[in-house]
């Protein structure tokens, strides 16, 4: 950098981050770090594509930190907000801070209830009407796990700095969680608390105000687009890391539902603080909507059922007198009666919200009953679609950047950017926002590197029952891999059922999702080089084992949506009606999605080897599986059985020889 120049320029700046953090530089990264500061400077939007290895972290954070305005970065995982607070952030900040001449401050921030409440520690759970009021801690029989958990609570409060649940190793359960936690509105606000002044949630806040950089979640991002209530503080730049993840954590926050549990439990908590009358009629309501709830069937709801109108009716004026009576009592009986009230009034105003949601009957909802073997049967509103939202609230006044290793899918970004809100690149007008799709690669020589095989002599995957055949090529296929193999299943049904057979089939270590803690599973995935991990599409996400112990990816099939799937078919459906491809727009691109994260699984490193066996042979013969295919890395495709299991031989022979 000569003496002159006053801005060290976008390489520089990369190269000293790259250096720092011990990485070896990309074109891809170079790429991605010039249309982001493209879009940055532009105010205009960006759709990025970094295939694994490109090191897309650094190919945001410079061109952003570079800028100088503050960032929002949302991620979907705590593994990539940890990694970005825990490593990228702090070496890049150090090595940008001599050419920069300032030092960016970076801060995380989650929802409140990832927050230790010391108002909830120390006052004790407003606690159900039969059950009095009684410290947590001392009613807990300290030997049992949720005693053990809350008294490790109350020791980790005294030294904790932010108070952050994810911060606590070993971890809690939920339930003991829950009993140190608060949400948003069970709240009583830092000004009315007792412990404002040291609330940890509200400290995060306050570092989150002065950083250059906040990192949050999507699910804290969704929030503070649906409520309105700003939680995050205002910024120029948001960039959306694992993008692909967004439109469903989006509609999983836009989801509303009632519960009969759940209805109960607001009775119960508002009973003591308002009038006989207002507490029996809401106890009333709530006992109708119960035995309503028993008879319900799974699925969807295309128009209120007139019993269930009533109920919900009932339910929705008893609530609102509830919430009215609560605010006009004052009992001076109720200890710690303001914690009380908050508590009761957050449950009966959810209560009130989702009833009066579902009876509003939006066009743009989908309402179903479930069935849950364990939790019994609920009633779900969701929106249809959550692309208008986006399009709204995330596209307005900042500048986003959307970046995934999937986000191209079929060949192209419109795909995904019509479920975020956007017309198709290149459209210009009002109230469109401008945007454009980049894809910068991948360091890896997919076609050298990776096999893409699909089984096409199989038999179709039917709706139910076993798949001989398909458990027959799958256990061929890892005795030839020697092991090393990620079973990836559309059910866990499916992934049970395949370690079952198998077990008694292979002399090889199989390890089931479910059977042990995911991070403990991949540990031994990654430890022994003969073993096999089975699970379900939740799984494909997280794992990252480069090197000879992943070899052999397998998926039993496409992994459409379930046809009977309330949500998934009524967005199909509303495709159809608006003249588009319901099919492809919906289950395609859901299916196309899920397997190109899965088949991301196989080369993590430019040394990995290997195969993604498909185990469907509608990848090969049907009308759709062109689109599947182009969505999917660029291996080298085969649909010849000899040929793989004699590749995977030998793959299998060069790592047994290279590990002795």
């Amino acid at each position: 950098m000569t003496a002159s120049s006053s801005q060290p320029s976008l390489t520089e700046l990369l190269h000293a981050a790259v250096t720092a953090v011990g990485g070896t530089e990309r074109p891809g990264q170079v790429a991605m770090a010039e249309a982001v500061a493209e879009a940055i400077d532009g105010t205009s939007h960006l759709l990025v594509q970094a295939g694994t290895g490109t090191g897309k972290s650094l190919g945001y954070l410079v061109p952003a930190l570079a800028h100088g305005e503050r960032v929002v970065v949302a991620t979907a995982t705590l593994a990539l907000q940890r990694q970005l607070v825990e490593r990228d952030l702090p070496r890049t900040v150090d090595s940008l801070h001599p050419l920069l001449r300032r030092r960016p401050e970076f801060a995380m921030l989650k929802g409140r209830s990832n927050y230790l409440c010391l108002h909830r520690l120390h006052e004790g759970v407003p606690q159900d009407e039969e059950e009095g009021l009684f410290d947590a801690v001392e009613a807990a029989a300290p030997t049992s796990r949720l005693g053990k958990d809350l008294l490790r609570l109350r020791d980790w409060a005294d030294e904790t700095e932010t108070g952050d649940r994810d911060d606590m190793t070993p971890g809690v359960s939920d339930r003991a969680w829950s009993q140190v936690s608060v949400t948003s509105r069970e709240c009583l606000s830092a000004s009315k608390c007792a412990y404002g002044a040291e609330c940890f949630a509200e400290a995060a806040r306050e570092r989150a105000k002065l950083a250059d950089v906040v990192v949050t979640n999507h699910a804290l991002l969704a929030i503070d687009a649906i409520e309105g209530a700003p939680v995050l503080p205002d910024h120029e730049v948001l960039i959306v890391d694992e993008a692909h993840e967004l439109v469903s954590r989006v509609t999983g926050v836009a989801t509303g539902e009632l519960t009969p549990g759940q209805v109960n439990r607001a009775v119960r908590r508002s009973a003591k603080l308002v009038d006989e009358k207002a507490a029996d009629a809401l106890q009333t309501a709530a006992e109708s909507f119960e035995r309503l709830m028993e008879l319900a069937l799974p699925g969807r709801l295309e128009e209120i059922p007139e019993d269930l109108g009533y109920a919900l009716a009932a339910l929705r004026d008893a609530a609102r007198a509830v919430i009215t009576a609560i605010g006009n009592t004052r009992d001076k009986s109720v200890q710690d009666e303001d914690a009380v009230r908050k508590q009761a009034l957050a449950m009966v105003e959810n209560v009130h919200g989702v009833a009066e949601r579902i009876l509003e009957g939006s066009e743009y909802d989908v309402v179903w009953y479930e069935r849950h073997d364990r939790f019994g049967a609920s009633l779900r509103v969701a929106p249809l679609s959550v692309s208008g939202l986006l399009r709204e609230k995330l596209f307005n006044e900042r500048s986003v950047v959307l970046t995934s290793a999937t986000l191209k899918l079929g060949g192209d970004f419109n795909g995904v950017g019509a479920s975020l809100g956007l017309a198709p690149e290149g459209v210009t007008g009002e109230d469109v926002p401008e945007w454009k799709g980049v894809d910068v690669g991948s360091p890896f020589d997919y076609r050298k590197q990776g096999i893409l095989y699909v089984a096409k002599h199989l038999a179709q995957p039917g709706r139910e029952g076993g798949r001989t055949d398909m458990l027959d090529e799958l256990a061929e296929l890892i005795e030839a891999a020697g092991g090393r193999t990620l079973g990836l299943f559309s059910s866990m049904r499916a992934a049970q059922a395949a370690a079952e057979e198998l077990r008694g089939r292979l002399d090889l270590p199989i390890l089931l999702q479910g059977e042990e803690t995911l991070g403990e599973l991949i540990k031994t995935f990654a430890g022994d080089d003969r073993t096999c991990l089975f699970g379900t599409l939740s799984l494909w996400q997280g794992v990252d084992v480069p090197g000879p112990s992943c070899q052999l990816v397998v998926m039993d099939r496409v992994p459409f949506p379930r046809p009977d799937d309330p949500l998934m078919s009524a967005r199909q459906r509303a495709v159809e009606q608006a003249g588009g491809n319901g099919f492809m727009a919906v289950a395609a691109t859901h299916a196309a999605l899920l397997m190109a994260q899965g088949a991301g699984r196989l080369v993590r490193a430019s040394g990995d080897r290997g195969v993604v066996a498909v185990l469907d042979p509608r990848l090969e013969k049907a009308r759709y599986g062109s689109f599947l295919r182009a969505s999917l890395p660029d291996f080298w495709y085969t649909t010849d059985r000899n040929q793989v299991r004699r590749s995977l031989a030998a793959i299998d022979a060069a790592a047994r020889e290279a590990k002795s």
